[in-house]
């Protein structure tokens, strides 16, 4: 109501009203008829406006004062009022009737109030009931809340006492564990023992087999040495070097089968030595001179490849040139081919390691990936070469011989075929560099190799591929320069290839 009365205040309107009055009765008499009855017109819409105004402020009195407040006020003072204005509005009906209607008025709008207050006392009256049956419902909750206090703290006290034996009960299980595992360690142990014992039993009685093999060769070389034969005799007419061939070829098939599981097992832990140890050494050798890790990487990777491709190629030329000698002495039930695996598995210390050597280093010195520029001689890493180099041999005498995968930079990542390496990123799909190959067997991995990868691995690999082709293009003689540690830059020529064979 305030706000509203200082907004009415604030108008001026009042004041704009009395202004108008006077400024219409000075002019009264100079103005027309049509001016003065414009004059009235804006005087009474000006006067309507404040009038209702006034009496939205008292609308907003009378509620601000109660239900029942100010009704006094407004039948003594304002509905008179009210009455008088109607009829003087209205002409010729008297100011009595007017007056006996706003009386009928006022003893209904009297009754009125007394059945609103007969029903405001009913509904307290109601309202004092529901308060008791309320207090009453409450005092029975608050009963049912003590008991259940009461039953909460039972519960508890008999939760806690099971827990306590419950505890106990699990220390008691925890100690049985215990003591079962260490019986079980115990029976472990025993039934490792007993599987070493079964497996040296086997191997003795492989070795027992071995055996009697050999002396029933024996026994029939030592028959035919008593009776001499035209097989004899055309034995004796070889060269010494075909009589030895004969020799192991007669004596070698039985135990080269036999021992096929334990040498494939010992060239998968010398394979899996040169990664753990062969490769570390070979890092250290080429971290003196290169400081930047992928590279020594690639050097390493690049030259266990060229190892298994070159060792790969002496093998099938080997075979060939044992298959050659074999081929007129060869007589008895063994094909040609398993007496030629045998002759080789027995004497591999007849492999050319150093040549194959040799051409590993020739084809590191052409690879564009790690010779463009040329920062080490990679004779320093020679060893390493031969350890691959006599690995990769002896794999290809195995039944199915083994290979590693081949890899390529940008590939697609292949957990199955590698491991990543501690500073790759395990998100990334493609393969940056390869660390070490992975060991196939008839297509199925059966030793994983190690990559690293990174994001846009694939964009490095085709930049690598065109710098290196660009890097092609240069002459050959330009790629000298100085390396570290006052060791020369440039490629030394390989060690010339030794073209004599052992027969």
């Amino acid at each position: 109501m305030a706000d509203s009365l200082r907004r009415l205040v604030n108008n001026e309107c009042c004041r704009t009203l009395q202004e108008k009055l006077e400024t219409w009765y000075k002019d009264y008499y100079m103005n027309s008829c049509d001016q003065n009855l414009n004059c009235c017109c804006e005087i009474i819409e000006l006067n309507s406006r404040i009038q209702g105004q006034l009496f939205t402020i008292l609308s907003l009195t009378a509620q601000e004062g109660g239900h029942y407040a100010g009704v006094e006020t407004i039948k003594s003072r304002l509905l008179p009022w009210l009455g008088t204005c109607f009829s003087n509005s209205s002409i010729g009906k008297p100011i009595d009737n007017n007056i006996s209607l706003l009386q009928v008025e006022s003893l209904e709008k009297d009754r009125q109030l007394r059945e609103l207050s007969a029903t405001r006392e009913r509904e307290i009256q109601q309202l004092d009931s529901e308060l008791n049956s309320t207090r009453v419902q409450l005092s029975m909750v608050q009963q049912d809340l003590t008991e259940t206090e009461m039953d909460l703290e039972d519960t508890k006290t008999r939760s806690a006492t099971a827990l306590l034996a419950a505890e106990d009960e699990i220390i008691h299980l925890r100690k049985q564990l215990k003591s079962l595992q260490a019986q079980e360690e115990s029976r472990q142990r025993s039934l490792d023992m007993l599987t070493d014992y079964e497996r040296q039993l086997r191997t003795l009685k492989d070795e027992i087999a071995v055996l009697s093999a050999e002396k029933s060769v024996l026994q029939s070389r030592l028959s035919r040495s008593r009776s001499p034969s035209p097989v004899s005799q055309r034995s004796r007419s070889c060269s010494p070097i075909q009589k030895e061939l004969t020799q192991s070829s007669l004596s070698s098939p039985l135990s080269g089968r036999l021992s096929s599981v334990s040498r494939k097992a010992n060239l998968l832990a010398r394979f899996s030595d040169a990664y753990a140890q062969a490769r570390l050494e070979a890092q250290n050798l080429l971290k003196r001179y290169i400081d930047k890790m992928e590279t020594v990487q690639r050097i390493i990777y690049i030259a266990t490849v060229e190892s298994f491709h070159v060792a790969k190629m002496a093998f099938r030329h080997f075979k060939i040139r044992v298959r050659k000698t074999l081929t007129p002495s060869h007589v008895g039930a063994e094909s040609l081919e398993d007496v030629v695996m045998d002759y080789i598995i027995c004497h591999l210390d007849l492999y050319d390691v150093q040549s194959s050597v040799n051409d590993v280093i020739r084809a590191m010195n052409v690879n564009p990936k790690i010779s463009f520029p040329p920062e080490v001689d990679f004779v320093v890493i020679s060893c390493f070469i031969k350890e691959i180099c006599c690995i990769a041999f002896a794999m290809q005498t195995l039944d199915p011989p083994l290979d590693i995968s081949f890899g390529a930079d940008g590939e697609i990542f292949n957990d199955c075929k590698y491991r990543r390496s501690c500073d790759s990123d395990f998100t990334a799909p493609l393969v940056f560099y390869h660390v070490w190959p992975a060991l196939m067997e008839n297509e199925i991995v059966i030793m994983k190799g190690e990559a690293v990868t990174k994001r846009g691995a694939f964009w490095s690999s085709v930049r690598n591929i065109n710098r290196s082709r660009s890097r092609s293009l240069s002459p050959v003689h330009h790629r000298g320069c100085s390396g570290k540690s006052g060791v020369s830059r440039s490629r030394s020529p390989s060690p010339p290839r030794n073209i004599n064979t052992r027969f």
